[in-house]
């Protein structure tokens, strides 16, 4: 994790987004001008993030968060991006919860003014727990904090889930529904086989993931319980905290409707991933934060909901996760940035874990 190269997040010239950017919010805001654009080091590898303010007697907001679509010619990590779901998403999370979203300003659906749709956020100002170095890592501001201070993020973290699982009417994010036949878990997780065909269409196929998608349905859940809306991505990376205390809930672009488990087994997940590559680095991390059975029992007392199939939902995270990561190391291949493996398993970093996970080892 410390020597592998960054693989690189864009394609696109900053200078040629950044005037575009600024001739685009003369047609929202006459006589506004896009100052300070930057694109931020943190940049992901999927839809790109650009920051600026706006210089205008009366703004709406002073800073700007811009969520731009892939590149469709830049060996996306996503099939398709939808910005305008995810712009209702955020909408709806706003008007129907008391969730701290980022306030959306506008939505560009023609992909003239910057080669593809955006929208435009106000910046949430705070921290974010990094993904490089991760948070788990001595250095990083979590891992400086006390005990009682993670304590009171992950608690106030639970509380983000639990409260949008309650809060948003299922009904109303019916837009979000998946295609396909069968209930909302079946659904969800016949999208992530399309996914996965999609990623290896024409590549080597991945044994792992594969005998991960068998023992899924070896586990599968008897009742699933009602979907709910998830957020998706839902990760302590995803939130921007003013100290210990949420303020922004980010990435809304893999919600869907889903049992709330499919939530809870992502944050657990995710946290494990950093916490696995912190150990075998040869340091100890932060072992006691978002364990699985503290979150468990954090989600029931709030909700009333117990957790049910948490080996499945762990599972299914893993192997979601195991996807994304193939798809970006084939993309750094494609880039040239890395050599491809005879073993394609080897491009998933996380492979021992998820192979733990198939022979029902990793939680012993």
């Amino acid at each position: 994790m410390a020597t592998a190269p960054r693989p690189r997040t864009s394609t696109r010239d900053p200078e040629e987004l950044a005037r575009r950017v600024t001739a685009w919010l003369g047609t929202r805001l006459p006589g506004a001008k896009a100052v300070g654009i930057t694109v931020p080091a943190s940049n992901g590898m999927s839809s790109e993030t650009l920051l600026f303010d706006i210089e205008h007697p009366e703004p709406p907001v002073r800073s700007c968060v811009l969520r731009l679509a892939a590149d469709p010619a830049a060996y996306t990590v996503f099939p398709e991006y939808d910005m305008a779901r995810q712009y209702r998403t955020l909408r709806l999370v706003a008007d129907r919860s008391d969730l701290p979203v980022p306030r959306v300003l506008w939505l560009e659906e023609d992909p003239e003014p910057l080669g593809a749709p955006f929208f435009v956020m106000e910046k949430a100002a705070g921290r974010v727990p990094p993904d490089v170095m991760p948070y788990t890592y001595e250095g990083s501001w979590l891992h400086a904090a006390s005990d009682a201070e993670r304590e009171h993020l992950e608690a106030a973290t639970v509380a983000l889930l639990a409260r949008l699982h309650d809060q948003v009417p299922p009904r109303e994010a019916g837009f979000l529904a998946l295609p396909g036949e069968g209930d909302a878990l079946r659904r969800h997780v016949t999208a992530q086989r399309a996914y996965y065909h999609w990623v290896v269409d024409g590549l080597a196929r991945s044994p792992l993931i594969e005998a991960a998608f068998d023992r899924l349905e070896e586990l599968w859940p008897h009742e699933p319980g009602p979907p709910v809306l998830n957020w998706g991505d839902a990760r302590i990376g995803n939130v921007v905290y003013d100290g210990f205390d949420p303020v922004a809930v980010l990435d809304w672009e893999m919600a869907a409707p889903a049992p709330r488990e499919v939530d809870l087994g992502w944050t657990v997940y995710l946290h494990r991933f950093f916490q696995d590559l912190t150990v075998a680095s040869g340091q100890r991390g932060l072992p006691d934060l978002l364990r699985r059975d503290r979150v468990e029992a954090r989600y029931a007392r709030l909700t009333g909901h117990t957790p049910q199939d948490m080996d499945f939902y762990t599972l299914y995270a893993a192997l979601r996760h195991a996807i994304v990561m193939l798809r970006i190391a084939y993309r750094q291949a494609h880039f040239g940035e890395v050599a491809l493996p005879a073993d394609p398993d080897a491009l998933i970093l996380h492979h021992d874990s998820l192979r733990a996970m198939v022979q029902g080892t990793y939680w012993d």
